[in-house]
């Protein structure tokens, strides 16, 4: 599992303790003749849920302003670490959001945030998967960031699918149809 250790910039330490795996129960109400239902979900956090690449023409920053883990390395994004910070309250609400799939085997969900004073569409990327344990569920946190004129594409053409459907389906070996 990744434990993201925390980030030094001068005299700051930036704790990333917030995104550390963490397991969430999800509580699926009894309805129209279906049984409650309960699902054990894995929840990690990816490295681009704080970083960013370099952005085009960009001077590439002091050695200090990167971050690494065994796969690669990025530059430590002060605007994403802070609604980082947020990400725990929003995956515990998933069954409450509307999700999207992306088109591109994942899901995204999109929070309205206040940055800099103004409204913005911070997304989400996730990709769920059957846990090696029996009844469990991985969620991997792969992204979140402000969209932007660059993401500006991302917008949700398709129709929103819960994340109980996500649930059940990836709990009981179901293929998950992409709406329209």
């Amino acid at each position: 599992m990744i434990c993201w250790a925390p980030f030094q910039y001068g005299e700051t330490a930036y704790d990333l303790s917030h995104l550390h795996p963490r397991r969430v129960v999800f509580q699926q109400a009894a309805a129209d003749g279906k049984p409650e239902r309960e699902y054990v979900v894995q929840v990690i956090f990816g490295l681009h849920c704080f970083t960013r690449n370099p952005k085009d023409g960009e001077a590439l920053p002091e050695p200090a302003l990167w971050y690494s883990d065994s796969r690669e390395s990025r530059i430590f994004d002060f605007g994403r670490y802070e609604l980082s910070k947020q990400l725990p309250s929003v995956i515990e609400q998933l069954l409450e959001r509307k999700c999207y799939h992306s088109g591109k085997g994942n899901f995204f969900v999109v929070e309205l945030v206040t940055v800099d004073g103004q409204k913005a569409e911070y997304e989400i990327y996730f990709d769920a998967s059957r846990a090696s344990v029996k009844g469990v569920v991985n969620l991997y946190v792969q992204s979140a960031y402000v969209r932007d004129q660059k993401h500006a594409g991302n917008r949700p053409s398709r129709k929103p699918i819960r994340f109980q459907i996500i649930l059940f389906n990836i709990a009981t070996g179901r293929p998950i149809r992409i709406p329209k």
